[in-house]
């Protein structure tokens, strides 16, 4: 799959830890900036700010009104998928953003939950992208397994000297 680059306005969205874990928590299901709050231990008037964000740059998308627990409208947002569209971990304030979303979620795991390796290789380094990508665009693309586990993957590729 080919990637554009992003705009700024989506580049700058993408700049921040907070804004890519929210992306990762709505992209098989639709949660309310309440939800998306109490799934980060952030105030709801942050994750709204967040959240206002990522709709105006086209990677959340607010899905029909449902009726709260105490009567109240929600709206809940869902993921539209365009982060994996874009070529965008290649910004230094992106690429940081990255790597702190990644941490702040292993961070969050119970004592054997994270499966993780370190592998230095000699290769080609542009194959070994192209392998790589085209594995993580068949796994993007295919349908969901319902009975599947729902799991994150961070890969990173960067010089071994």
């Amino acid at each position: 799959m080919h990637r554009r680059p992003p705009t700024e306005a989506e580049a700058a969205a993408l700049a921040s830890a907070v804004r890519l874990r929210i992306i990762r928590l709505t992209h098989d299901r639709a949660l309310t900036n309440k939800e998306i709050a109490q799934r980060l231990g952030k105030d709801p008037a942050t994750t709204l700010h967040h959240v206002r964000k990522l709709v105006a740059a086209g990677f959340l998308e607010p899905q029909p009104a449902r009726t709260g627990n105490r009567g109240a409208r929600e709206i809940p947002y869902r993921s539209t998928g365009l982060s994996w569209k874009i070529a965008a971990g290649h910004a230094r304030e992106t690429r940081e953003a990255m790597v702190e979303a990644f941490l702040g979620e292993i961070a969050e795991l119970a004592p054997g939950q994270l499966d993780q390796s370190r592998l230095v290789v000699r290769a080609d380094r542009a194959e070994l992208k192209r392998r790589l990508r085209s594995l993580l665009d068949e796994l993007e693309a295919a349908p969901d397994d319902p009975g599947g586990e729902r799991v994150a993957i961070y890969l990173a590729i960067y010089p071994g000297d």
